[in-house]
């Protein structure tokens, strides 16, 4: 691998100046002005060398023809972290941060060859079974019942509010929970990726959650997905279905969320698309497509492990390696900028490639279309509430993810029986407010918020 210093100095701020070190792609400054960090990582070749928490080192993919390789190339190029060099020779404590990210579990994210296939299959042939127009209506029902909780407001914070929630009840929805499953799924799957709670009791809850949903649903099957994975030919043990529940959640959950959310972010703030609150034809489709082109929710991952020592366009790779790719950095390579137009929609790498790609990509391309458009419909007056400049992003290695969204409208009161009764083409289901309710006030709290809103549809 090159080294770091016989090339140009990283962006100024960033902890690596003048240092020698890889290149941080942990701190404030790395998450304040990625695409500056990827083009000075571009001078090293299509891979560059960084540190994805202290003590975590790896090699970071940067140009779309060497990922699309890599990710291509099963054969050279493993899922299974077991072969991580530096995590089996103990250079990677066991309490590292990123480690959740990338340690190894029997689910088809991290299995290669015959078991991936087998795991995968039963993912790919359960999520077929999802109807389009169904899951199309059952996002603008959870959309209709979150925006009901703020309309009344006249404010909201549309991450916290809204994106954030949104896949987490959809997928309630999709897996088949009962009111006091969902409600700690929430829970747990929200404390995993939310800094300020208790992670590990999160897990915890998470995992005794999908531990009763998989006997719930070996008693009584029903029509969704955790049934139609249990039912799947591929025979999978108790254990293997909570791992490839795990698996559905957190790629459908924390990347859902980022990608409704960065589409409203280029709504709201991004002038080349000033005057698109008003969603027709194709509008918020080409939004999605932006970011998944230049801001994908989740920026950089895909971990790879080289059987052997290898040459990736010129730069070299040893066994054992940990080898990420940067789908933003691949997405924005100048070497595209010629041809992006004219490339299919679907060219980027945001859904990843290859036997690992997305199985879910449609859906949560259209879960985000329609959380957007709802909410448009139901307050098409909607702006930022804040300067954009004051507008912060979560620092981490994997994510693009903004801290809050902080959004203002005109207050309307939404009825109840119009908005179940609504499509989404009808145009908002709302009346003119009174005064603002107290932000505290109709208020689910997410240890609570799948059954609330099963009481609301249902009342």
């Amino acid at each position: 691998m090159n080294n770091q210093s016989a090339f140009p100095e990283p962006p100024p701020g960033c902890p690596a100046h003048n240092s020698g070190r890889r290149v941080p792609m942990y701190g404030p400054e790395f998450a304040a002005d990625p695409q500056a960090f990827y083009d000075h990582m571009r001078h090293y070749g299509p891979a560059a060398p960084v540190e994805l928490a202290p003590g975590v080192d790896a090699t970071l993919v940067t140009d779309y023809a060497a990922a699309l390789q890599l990710l291509q190339n099963p054969d050279t190029f493993r899922k299974d972290s077991r072969r991580w060099r530096d995590l089996n020779e103990g250079k990677v404590a066991p309490n590292n941060p990123v480690l959740p990210m990338l340690a190894y579990r029997p689910n088809a994210l991290f299995t290669d060859g015959a078991e991936h296939l087998r795991l995968r299959q039963a993912v790919t042939d359960s999520l077929a079974g999802v109807d389009a127009h169904w899951l199309s209506r059952q996002v603008e029902r959870v959309s209709s019942y979150l925006i009901s909780q703020f309309s009344a407001l006249g404010e909201a914070d549309l991450l916290s509010d809204y994106a954030k929630m949104l896949p987490l009840l959809v997928f309630n929805e999709l897996f088949g929970c009962s009111p006091s499953i969902g409600d700690r799924l929430v829970f747990g799957t929200s404390g995993i990726f939310d800094a300020s709670m208790d992670a590990e009791k999160a897990n915890e809850e998470l995992t005794q959650a999908l531990i009763e949903l998989v006997a719930l649903k070996r008693r009584q099957p029903g029509d969704d997905v955790t049934s139609r994975l249990m039912a799947h030919p591929a025979k999978l043990s108790d254990e293997e279905m909570i791992h490839q529940l795990v698996m559905l959640i957190s790629a459908g959950t924390e990347p859902q969320r980022n990608l409704i959310a960065n589409g409203l972010y280029l709504l709201l703030c991004d002038e080349k698309h000033a005057g698109g609150t008003q969603a027709g034809g194709l509008l918020v489709e080409d939004v999605i497509d932006d970011v998944l082109w230049n801001t994908p929710p989740m920026a950089n991952y895909a971990p790879h492990y080289p059987v052997c020592d290898v040459d990736l366009g010129g730069s070299l790779l040893n066994a054992g390696d940990l080898v990420l790719i940067s789908f933003a950095a691949a997405n924005t390579d100048p070497a595209l900028s010629s041809s992006r137009q004219v490339l299919s929609k679907r060219a980027h790498l945001a859904w990843s490639a290859g036997p690992h790609a997305c199985p879910a990509k449609d859906s949560g391309q259209l879960i985000a279309v329609a959380a957007i458009e709802n909410l448009l419909n139901h307050l098409p007056d909607i702006e930022l509430a804040v300067p954009v400049e004051s507008l912060t992003w979560r620092p981490g290695p994997f994510h693009r993810a903004l801290n809050s969204l902080p959004a203002r409208f005109a207050p309307v009161r939404m009825q109840q029986s119009s908005v179940k009764s609504a499509t989404p083409s009808a145009g908002p289901a709302t009346t003119p407010a009174a005064a603002p309710q107290p932000r505290s006030q109709g208020k689910a709290s997410k240890s609570s918020a799948w059954s609330s809103f099963l009481a609301w549809w249902r009342s």
